[in-house]
């Protein structure tokens, strides 16, 4: 009896040790879903600024005459966006989601720059007279404010973005985003 007593014991110990497991519970969701689980900035904000900073460029008159003015479908060089923000961003996600998001519009090419530029001139063993030149680059910076106040803050982000005309050094156009604005309430600590 006592034998039997000692092996439930333990047989329910192990039930209560095993459905006490720390694995996480897993839920894909679409990526078009809006989550924001922290208030720091995540994919959605990158997406919402990057195609609206697009948008202002595409309908910008001064980018609209630079880009007639060279006659022919302008080369952009995606340079790159740094991050001046309180938090850590990983503004390589900018720079690529700002070129995606032009290049489907079909109203701008792209020349590969950087290490990718470099990569491909090794590959054709360092040729670079045939390598298409970029009209203009494209450039900016993430910056944000924090306001804080007891457990409420407001985190507020401003991505600023500039294309330049490589040629002669002049800014085309230019803009700041600051539509990402977030307010955060800390919940209080139990005992």
């Amino acid at each position: 009896m006592k034998r039997l007593m000692m092996t439930m014991m333990v047989v329910m110990l192990v039930l209560m040790i095993t459905s006490c497991s720390s694995r996480p519970k897993v839920t894909r969701v679409d990526a078009q879903t809006q989550i924001d689980l922290s208030g720091y900035w995540n994919d959605f904000d990158v997406r919402r600024v990057s195609e609206a900073l697009i948008r202002d460029f595409l309908y910008s008159p001064r980018a609209s005459q630079a880009i007639a003015d060279i006659g022919r479908q302008p080369v952009v060089l995606v340079g790159s966006f740094r991050n001046l923000s309180s938090e850590h961003i990983d503004t390589g996600i900018i720079s690529t989601t700002m070129e995606t998001v032009i290049f489907n519009t079909g109203r701008l090419d792209f020349v590969a720059g950087g290490a990718v530029r470099e990569e491909l001139r090794a590959e054709r063993q360092g040729e670079i007279a045939s390598e298409l030149g970029a009209d203009f680059m494209l450039f900016g910076s993430v910056r944000s404010i924090v306001e804080r106040a007891g457990r409420h803050s407001v985190r507020t982000y401003f991505v600023s973005a500039e294309m330049t005309d490589l040629e002669t050094g002049q800014r085309m156009w230019m803009a700041t985003n600051d539509e990402i604005k977030k307010t955060v309430v800390q919940r209080r600590n139990r005992l």
